[in-house]
């Protein structure tokens, strides 16, 4: 594992040189998957870039848990677009914050009859949660911890960093596999991006998702444009990769507004393993074929079921 001091010095090395550094243990194959906003909005916790916080007056809908019916449907066109992991991802707080976690176990059952390796965002869970999930097919817990711990309390105050920390741990315990990640671009410095990549190391996620901050009008960070540039984000997440070498890097939410297609490219390239395809939970970003021409541009091949 290495030092802060040295991840710093490779962050600031020349730019051709610190992704020649991160291209060492980049996969060749490229994974791609997917997910649904399965309830949406009305979210009791204060995080300061979310447009489904009820502490802020923004553009989007409520709607509550859809239908099992349209999950499957979503899922089967996912896997017809090449992912092969979909996500169920509901706001709130807890994994069963508005008394929907039978119908989430469902949902796995049926994603999983589908041949895909089902995903669940949904929240702080608990053992015994994490273990009925798991019986009911679900291959991966999403739980980012967003920011690092000493920049946790500039981002919410409903819910603590450890919180996020202890649930990550617990669902390793449990044996399910971790999608933990982070969005930069939230104000924090290249110092507090070195932090994270650690923090990161520690719990030892499969998957990192890397989100860039897209500024939601009506949220606190709604200005928050400024806060990375294109390079710094191209640096964080070659500096993610060799930190953590073994975890798929994953492109996620802001990829389409905060980056140009070349250097999409050139991340998929030297440092990115993985993307999210498809739209996000209240941003938009590129189709399937898009992301599937960027991937073949590179020399890349898809990871297939």
């Amino acid at each position: 594992m290495k030092t802060k001091e040295e991840l710093l010095k490779l962050y600031d090395l020349p730019l051709k040189e610190l992704l020649e550094e991160a291209k060492k243990y980049t996969k060749k194959q490229f994974e791609f998957c997917s997910l649904i906003s399965a309830r949406t909005g009305k979210c009791s916790q204060d995080c300061k870039y979310c447009a489904q916080s009820s502490f802020y007056k923004t553009n989007c809908t409520v709607e509550p848990l859809i239908d099992t019916k349209k999950v499957v449907e979503a899922a089967l066109e996912s896997k017809n677009n090449g992912a092969i992991n979909f996500a169920i991802v509901t706001s709130g707080k807890t994994a069963d914050e508005a008394k929907d976690f039978s119908v989430i176990l469902t949902m796995i059952e049926e994603i999983k009859k589908l041949g895909l390796n089902p995903c669940a965002s949904i929240g702080i869970a608990d053992r015994k949660q994490l273990e009925s999930l798991k019986k009911a097919g679900l291959k991966r817990f999403h739980h980012n911890i967003n920011t690092c711990k000493s920049y946790h309390d500039k981002i919410c105050s409903t819910h603590t960093y450890q919180d996020r920390i202890n649930t990550c741990k617990l669902v390793k315990e449990i044996g399910l596999e971790l999608c933990s990640g982070v969005i930069i671009g939230m104000g924090e410095t290249k110092e507090q991006r070195i932090e994270m990549a650690l923090e990161l190391n520690r719990i030892n996620p499969d998957s990192i998702p890397v989100n860039i901050l897209t500024p939601i009008k009506g949220t606190p960070f709604e200005n928050y444009f400024d806060k990375i540039d294109e390079e710094n984000i191209i640096r964080t997440i070659a500096v993610f990769k060799i930190a953590n070498p073994n975890a798929s890097i994953r492109l996620a939410g802001g990829k389409k507004a905060r980056l140009s297609e070349k250097n999409i490219e050139l991340l998929i390239e030297t440092c990115v393993d993985s993307a999210i395809v498809g739209n996000y939970l209240t941003t938009t970003g590129f189709s399937a074929q898009e992301d599937e021409e960027k991937v073949i541009k590179t020399g890349k091949t898809l990871s297939s079921l």
